[in-house]
């Protein structure tokens, strides 16, 4: 298949650590499990691979559970204001995970508030009559699927289709992942400018039950040595004398090549070990 995006040397690999337990979700990153987890590298601009203008760093864990995400973000003025379950929370600031199934794939956001939005987008053209996707779970009607493109595209050959390889993909918008946890903590005062603040933590757990159609094969929990491509993200709505900069910049822990957070085959390798996290 034809690569567009970032090249095989973009790609980041990272190794996540077991740990012995569930994992409280409080959005309090200052447990000893995340002080002692391996981080990544600070962001990068999604596109051209520069440093993010604010730190912002991730770290993943994991259990026969679930999969444990934590990230670090920096803000001087911390701003959130959709409260509503699905809202387009990339229209303002927000911490982003996509976890790649092969055929499909699923995506997660958050702002400071700890407002969420959802989807599961199935490749169209994996999607078959009597295939693995053609189940009530999925059904097209139903389930008011919508066609997707891509992000960030607005040249007409391709306005429709997007510019990916695999063309459209099959967004379940009303989809939801069983069992997620999620916290949200600010080190600040939230829309409030008249002081700065240091900025928010973000703390999530994915149990792997509710990630079946994401397997592609996998063992559920992982086993030692398998590889899963996620990806961690971060938009950053910001203003240049009052006008609000276009695209959003996007920061994500490697680069892409273009502003298109829905490549799959750009996302981080995870490889997940049986080694537990060492406390002492």
């Amino acid at each position: 298949m034809q690569r567009y995006g970032c090249s095989e040397n973009d790609i980041a690999h990272y190794t996540c650590m077991r740990v012995p337990g569930p994992i409280i979700i409080d959005g309090n990153l200052d447990k000893p499990v995340w002080q002692k987890a391996i981080k990544s590298p600070r962001f990068v601009d999604m596109a051209t691979g520069d440093p993010g203008w604010y730190e912002t760093r991730a770290a993943a864990l994991w259990d026969s559970h679930s999969l444990y995400i934590g990230f670090w973000v920096e803000e001087p003025f911390v701003e959130a204001r959709q409260r509503e379950r699905d809202d387009i929370i990339f229209r303002e600031n927000d911490i982003e995970v996509l976890i790649d199934g092969g055929d499909c794939y699923y995506e997660f956001e958050i702002n400071a508030l700890g407002t969420i939005y959802e989807v599961f987008f199935i490749w169209q053209d994996a999607y078959k009559r009597n295939g693995r996707f053609d189940v009530p779970e999925f059904d097209l009607l139903s389930r008011k699927a919508l066609s997707f493109g891509g992000d960030y595209d607005r040249h007409p050959e391709s306005f429709w289709w997007g510019r990916h390889p695999r063309k459209c993909r099959w967004a379940f918008l009303e989809w939801d992942l069983p069992g997620l946890q999620t916290a949200v903590r600010v080190d600040g005062k939230l829309n409030d400018k008249r002081i700065p603040d240091k900025g928010w933590s973000v703390e999530l757990a994915f149990p792997w039950e509710g990630m079946k159609w994401l397997t592609k094969g996998r063992s559920l929990p992982p086993e030692d040595g398998d590889t899963w491509r996620i990806f961690f993200g971060r938009f950053q709505r910001l203003c240049n004398a009052g006008n609000e900069v276009q695209p959003h910049p996007a920061w994500a822990w490697n680069k892409h090549g273009v502003y298109d957070t829905h490549l799959p085959e750009c996302f981080t390798k995870v490889h997940f070990s049986n080694d537990y996290l060492q406390l002492d």
